[in-house]
């Protein structure tokens, strides 16, 4: 079941007493710390487009004025989940955290390869993801890897878990105490494919992103990871949060299944993995063009998002 909360502001998403989660046009990010405390704070992920603004109110209506964290954690380095990180570390002055094999695509080392428009099942998500950005962003100093121990810098009850399979160095964030996992794009909660699902927000458990995701055997057993924690309440990247005993069977079974509901039946990263390291891509198949699906599929979700666009302003 998805969360409801009325101590949290009308934007929010509840997600814990002192973790709310906010959504930017098509990707959420999240604010770990005591509320009405200007310090102490964290932001998980930064949002898609330019949109530093709109977070820095978000945090002051929710830490008070002059509000500034102590960190940012990036669950991975996609443009949906990166898009304000620049400014607000400058603004902020705050360092940057990500797992060490993210770190190529954070420090202008490396692009990701290119997403797969075929893979989505027919979604005008899918279709429309030749024109996502790919490129990756250099952060400079300013990003630091996440050490090996798990631990997660200014959050001592939290561990980072590596569920790569999305990105090399995707992770998600635990807390052992009340069960809540942020899970990034691991598992999500609405068909990302769809651009009716992501308008509507349905809550369901689903498999990452497909068009991104490009090492299917790494994001199966991510997911297996996952499930293992038996989290009491799932936050994602996208979607809404969930929990309670559907979610949990849900996520159950989307890790025991996962070759039959999880994997797509065709495309390009599925028979053919990208493989990586700490210095970024070493193998990755050869991009096929469908041109005609992929022309027909843009124009579809292009107005799919100007719907989404026209929503998020109203």
């Amino acid at each position: 079941m998805a969360i409801e909360s009325s101590s949290a502001p009308k934007w929010a998403q509840a997600v814990a007493a002192d973790v709310i989660g906010m959504r930017v046009l098509i990707v959420n990010l999240f604010f770990i710390g005591e509320p009405n405390i200007p310090t102490g704070w964290v932001l998980v992920d930064a949002g898609v487009g330019p949109c530093a603004n709109q977070i820095v109110r978000a945090a002051e209506e929710r830490f008070g004025a002059g509000a500034r964290p102590e960190a940012i954690i990036l669950t991975h380095g996609h443009f949906d989940h990166v898009g304000a990180v620049k400014e607000l570390a400058a603004r902020w002055n705050v360092p940057v955290y990500a797992h060490t094999m993210e770190l190529p695509y954070l420090t202008g080392q490396a692009d990701y390869p290119p997403p797969d428009p075929t893979v989505g099942g027919g979604g005008a998500m899918a279709w429309l993801s030749f024109l996502y950005p790919r490129r990756g962003i250099n952060l400079g100093q300013r990003v630091q890897a996440l050490s090996n121990d798990g631990s997660v810098p200014h959050l001592p009850e939290w561990r980072f878990i590596h569920t790569p399979g999305h990105t090399p160095g995707h992770i998600s964030l635990f807390r052992e105490r009340d069960g809540v996992l942020l899970a990034g794009d691991a598992i999500i909660t609405t068909n990302q494919e769809s651009a009716l699902a992501v308008l509507t927000q349905r809550p369901e458990v689903r498999r990452p992103p497909a068009y991104f995701t490009i090492n299917w055997p790494e994001t199966r057993r991510s997911v297996e990871t996952l499930a293992a924690l038996q989290p009491n309440v799932l936050a994602t990247g996208h979607g809404q949060p969930m929990s309670g005993a559907a979610m949990q069977a849900h996520v159950h079974q989307l890790a025991h299944d996962f070759d039959r509901i999880g994997l797509p039946t065709h495309g390009r990263y599925v028979a053919d993995p990208v493989i990586a390291d700490e210095r970024g891509i070493v193998h990755a198949p050869t991009a096929q063009s469908p041109l005609l699906k992929i022309a027909v599929g843009a124009v579809l979700a292009a107005l799919a998002l100007r719907l989404v666009r026209r929503r998020h302003k109203a």
